[in-house]
């Protein structure tokens, strides 16, 4: 079985869980192609489309089945290019694919599941959904409202990856800082975060993939502050650094919000880094409103950025909005990467001289607690190992480290 991902990484985890689930239900997977698309921007689905001639084209004889958000807000346009499509609330169901991969299946035939690593962190799926209506965003049509992984089955997962031998694990979902919303108590993301280091003292790294800063207070910060198993990186939902960009996105925090939460989450762990998702060239950004962004960004020193130009989505209220000419949208992304990736140097070159704690990626690479991309000298790492490593120069896309015995 082939199993191609697009978009977010809850897709990237869910397709984990997919591959898993079919490999230990006893189905014959060997002329199988699952694909989990993305809705997020028409290049999302262009590219989507062109994978799916492609297979078609190759692999004529492949069964191909399309799932992820695509397939729930689009179905109809991909029937004739799949032979199989399941939508977003029923791909992680033996019962979906009982129909379509049973007929041919070996009795008793049941493949165990991996025991080992094969990635170097576990991604584990906390909560699904959207509440929120930004103006740009067609997510919540692809999975629905918020819902959230109760406490005693998250700490299951996380104790299951750690018998499985990894040191890290990565809290995934589509807004999971409104973790808990739709739960018996309203249990919030921090507490979820205190119970499980709590319960789990063993557990050397715990990461969040994404933070909204409008979901955050300050019991999240004091947690942040003196539990160093968290990892000392916050990714920021942010996508725009002007005011009125944000008002139009429909977005619930201000630039003052920004920068009072970077400040204080800086105030709280010296260390922290800081990452964020950035729309270039929304309806209506004019020079100046695109350089509120690009300052905020240099002032906060935002070193690791998820650019994408802006992408109109058919049924959003930003669609119907003046659009920005789509030249000025990737020159405007172009920009911003290229400042994301000075700050990014600036930081590798300070992380010198530091020893630092790398789980490694294979391939002689890792990853620091604080995101940065580590190139290994010297002892070599099995994937997911954790060691110390010592910085000694710096690149413009990583650190080259060496392990320490």
């Amino acid at each position: 079985m082939e199993v191609i991902t697009f978009g977010c990484r809850l897709n990237s985890y869910e397709s984990d869980e997919i591959s898993k689930l079919l490999h230990s239900g006893g189905y014959d997977l060997a002329d199988v192609v699952l694909v989990n698309s993305c809705a997020v921007t028409k290049e999302a689905e262009r590219q989507l489309g062109q994978t799916l001639r492609r297979i078609r084209r190759e692999s004529p004889d492949k069964r191909v089945i399309l799932t992820g958000c695509a397939s729930t807000v689009n179905g109809k346009k991909y029937e004739a290019m799949v032979d199989f499509i399941i939508d977003n609330q029923n791909k992680l169901h033996h019962t979906s694919y009982d129909k379509i991969l049973r007929k041919d299946a070996v009795p008793g035939h049941v493949l165990p599941l991996k025991t080992v690593p094969q990635k170097s962190r576990a991604y584990i799926q906390i909560q699904n959904g959207c509440n929120h209506s930004c103006t740009f965003c067609i997510i919540p049509q692809g999975r629905g409202v918020s819902t959230s992984i109760p406490v005693g089955e998250v700490y299951a997962k996380v104790k299951n990856a750690m018998q499985n031998g990894y040191n890290e694990v990565v809290f995934t979902g589509v807004d999971i800082t409104d973790y808990g919303s739709d739960l018996p108590g309203k249990p919030s993301i921090t507490q979820l975060l205190t119970r499980i280091l709590r319960m789990l003292p063993e557990l050397p790294r715990l990461r969040l993939s994404s933070v909204d800063v409008a979901e955050l207070g300050d019991d999240f910060l004091e947690l942040f502050a003196t539990e160093k198993r968290l990892a000392p990186y916050l990714h920021l939902s942010m996508q725009a650094g002007d005011d009125m960009v944000l008002k139009r996105m429909k977005r619930r925090h201000s630039r003052d919000d920004i920068i009072n939460f970077c400040k204080s989450a800086r105030a709280a762990r010296g260390d922290v880094v800081f990452g964020a998702d950035i729309i270039s060239g929304f309806p209506t950004e004019t020079d100046q409103m695109f350089f509120n962004t690009f300052n905020l960004i240099q002032d906060l020193k935002i070193a690791h950025l998820h650019v994408f130009p802006y992408s109109e989505r058919d049924g959003t209220p930003a669609a119907r909005m003046p659009q920005v000419d789509k030249r000025v949208r990737k020159e405007r992304a172009a920009t911003l990467r290229a400042l994301g990736s000075d700050i990014l140097c600036e930081h590798y070159k300070a992380q010198v001289g530091k020893v630092i704690d790398v789980i490694a990626e294979g391939g002689g690479t890792g990853k620091a607690a604080d995101f940065s991309t580590i190139k290994l000298e010297g002892k070599e790492v099995k994937l997911g190992g954790l060691v110390k490593a010592q910085a000694v120069r710096a690149l413009k896309s990583s650190i080259v480290c060496s392990v320490l015995e």
